[in-house]
């Protein structure tokens, strides 16, 4: 583990499929949403399970790269941005969903294509809050959290 992080959260599939489901409940009401735009790799899973809860068809992705192993570097969006903005205009209407917001800077690189959409991550820590609406649960900024797709096989 990195020194930057103290302690390591452990995600499972099934916690993290019911957090993601009361998350969906508390945006379903602050709907209707066209569509869903989620950040790749950590949101696709949230993502879809939050389109399956709000009955919402269209999902786009964007890609992003931010850390190396568990070392933070240089926001890098990844996708095409002018199909991205063709396809949800200023992000009116739209959710953006990530797995975690760690430091806000992936959100804010997306927001800066989609300014008017609703920003979501199911967890949250306190130097990115400011920049995202919706969240399920916070926790501490030096804390990894280890989400099922990366932790090791039993």
């Amino acid at each position: 583990m990195s020194s930057a992080f103290k302690r390591t959260v452990p995600v499972s599939w099934h916690e993290l499929h019911r957090i993601t489901r009361t998350l969906a409940q508390e945006l379903g009401a602050a709907g209707p949403w066209k569509g869903i735009v989620a950040i790749a790799r950590g949101g696709m899973v949230p993502a879809a399970i939050i389109a399956r809860e709000l009955g919402i068809r269209r999902v786009e992705v964007v890609a992003s790269a931010s850390y190396e192993d568990r070392t933070r570097g240089p926001v890098k969006v990844l996708s095409d941005i002018d199909a991205l903005k063709r396809s949800c205009g200023d992000g009116t209407g739209w959710l953006i969903i990530d797995d975690i917001a760690d430091t806000g800077r992936t959100m804010q690189a997306v927001r800066t294509i989609l300014p008017r959409a609703h920003a979501a991550a199911i967890y949250v820590k306190p130097e990115a809050r400011h920049g995202i609406d919706s969240f399920a649960v916070e926790v501490e900024q030096e804390s990894w959290v280890e989400f099922p797709w990366d932790a090791s096989a039993p």
